[in-house]
């Protein structure tokens, strides 16, 4: 089979009613404010299948996270695959370098996060009034003097992982967060980009009812 591209975009996997894509780091999943934030994946793929019809989002990636993205090209599928994401239905596999060493191999992360609304995007803990977050973890490697973990969430909370990987471990994280990222790292400084890449995902077909698997390898 031919690669399919749309710009810059790898488009994994396509059929009538959703399609799947590799997003590169840097690029916004949804459209932002102001006009020089409209380019994006969700408009990439409009672009390229002028039908859709509908919210066409089904879930998100940050602007400096790479990786998979599915996205309803029609508004029942739309209602279906967000309702797999609500039920937690879906699997999702992310690979991350951190800056350190999170030393047990594995193990899982809870916290209480929500909004800093005087600091947006920023996520900062709250124990009462926060939303549950819950990421599973393991170390891949050792990486130089950083750590290669897979994480996989259970919970789909606004940069979850990035907030794991940074909260101090008495504060229930790991202690190191990701290379390169810019809110809860050392940034550029360390990376050109975060190193954060969304490798693996699952979901049920809506019109088969069939479990579709998708896969980028990293790139880092």
């Amino acid at each position: 089979m031919i690669p399919e591209f749309i710009g810059d975009i790898r488009v994994i996997h396509r059929s009538d009613r959703l399609v799947a894509i590799d997003k590169p780091a840097g690029m916004l999943s949804a459209p932002g404010k102001g006009p020089g934030k409209q380019d994006c994946a969700v408009a990439r793929v409009r672009t390229r299948f002028p039908r859709a019809a509908g919210p066409v989002l089904v879930h998100r990636l940050d602007m400096e996270t790479s990786g998979l993205l599915v996205m309803a090209l029609d508004a029942e599928t739309h209602r279906e695959l967000s309702r797999q994401f609500e039920r937690r239905e879906p699997v999702k596999r992310y690979v991350a370098v951190l800056a350190g060493d999170p030393g047990a191999g594995e193990g899982e992360v809870r916290l209480r996060q929500r909004p800093d609304i005087d600091d947006r995007p920023r996520q900062i803990l709250d124990p009462v009034h926060g939303k549950e977050a819950i990421t599973r973890w393991r170390t891949i490697e050792r990486a130089g003097a950083g750590t290669r973990v897979e994480f996989t969430p259970i919970t789909g909370r606004s940069h979850q992982l990035r907030l794991a990987a940074a909260t101090p471990r008495e504060r229930g994280g790991l202690g190191h967060p990701i290379v390169g990222d810019t809110l809860y790292g050392g940034g550029r400084d360390e990376h050109p980009r975060m190193l954060l890449h969304a490798e693996f995902l699952e979901i049920t077909d809506p019109a088969t009812g069939e479990r579709l698997a998708f896969e980028s390898p990293t790139p880092f």
